[in-house]
Order: C-alpha cells, then sequence, then structure tokens
C-alpha cells in the first residue's frame, strides 16, 4: 500500500459532481493499493498514520498525533499512486490493484484506521470521479510504501 499524507487545515471532496464530504484540521490521505498488500500492511499503515507525529504542540514543535489534536481524517483511493512513468510519456497502472482486490482492502482500512482514532473516517467513493479540495498546511506531506518499512 502507498499513502500520501497531507497536513490540511481543511479537505472537501466532490463525489460525481454532487455528493460533499469535508474534514477540518487533520489528515487527507491519499491511498494506493497494489495486489500483493494484506492485512499485515492495512494494521501497519492504519497503526503509522494514527500515531504520526506531524501536528505541532504548544511549543511549535511537531510532537502531536491526530488522536491527540481531535483531528479529522478523510481517505480518497487513488490508483495513480502506482503509476509507472519509466517509458514513454503514457503513465502505466499494472501494478495497482483492479477493484476486486482493492475495494475489501480500501474498506478494511478505513475500518482499521477509524477504530485506532477513535472516529469515523471520512472518504471518498472509491472508482468514481473526485474532486478534491484541501488547504495543505505547512505544507506537509509525507509519503509511506509499506513495502519500504525499513
Amino acid at each position: 500500500m502507498r499513502a500520501l499524507i497531507q497536513r490540511v487545515k481543511r479537505a472537501e471532496v466532490i463525489i460525481n459532481n454532487k455528493d460533499r464530504r469535508l474534514i477540518s484540521k487533520g489528515l487527507l490521505i491519499f491511498i494506493g493499493i497494489e495486489n500483493e498488500d494484506s492485512e499485515k500492511d492495512i494494521e501497519w499503515l492504519s497503526a503509522k498514520i494514527s500515531k504520526l507525529r506531524i501536528f505541532d504542540d504548544r511549543e511549535g514543535v511537531m510532537n502531536n498525533c491526530l488522536i491527540d489534536i481531535d483531528g479529522e481524517a478523510m481517505v480518497i483511493s487513488q490508483f495513480t499512486l502506482y503509476a509507472k512513468t519509466k517509458k514513454g510519456s503514457r503513465p502505466s497502472y499494472i501494478r495497482a490493484a483492479k477493484p476486486e482486490i482493492s475495494i475489501p482492502i480500501y474498506e478494511k482500512f478505513l475500518e482499521n484506521l477509524s477504530n485506532k482514532i477513535g472516529r469515523r473516517v471520512v472518504s471518498g467513493e472509491f472508482g468514481a470521479h473526485m474532486d478534491v479540495e484541501l488547504i495543505n498546511d505547512g505544507p506537509i506531506s509525507i509519503w509511506i510504501d509499506t513495502k519500504n518499512k525499513e
């Protein structure tokens, strides 16, 4: 699994030009899934994100995690995180898992992250067209790949 995590002041997703969902201060997480991803990846990534200390404490030092600030989380599926751009000008997405594999993993990730942070996670809709708007706070963007844990 791959995640692009952005610390945000607010984020909003509009799904298929009609359904609008938003969060205030917290994390916007773009998630990519590949065929080899498993329960271990879901568990490791949700634990890592829930404890990621990228929010300022009272002294302005990034010592707080999402739980500490009672922040919100939004997760958006994004198969393009597995874009392969080595050859030519058109990216290949061959490493991104097909929906029959990725949807159950995506849903389990949402559930795991929600349990870890103790609140509902706002999500986009898997496979839908989504417009995402955010105010990146910092800016702070973190890239995590579960295949590079060490």
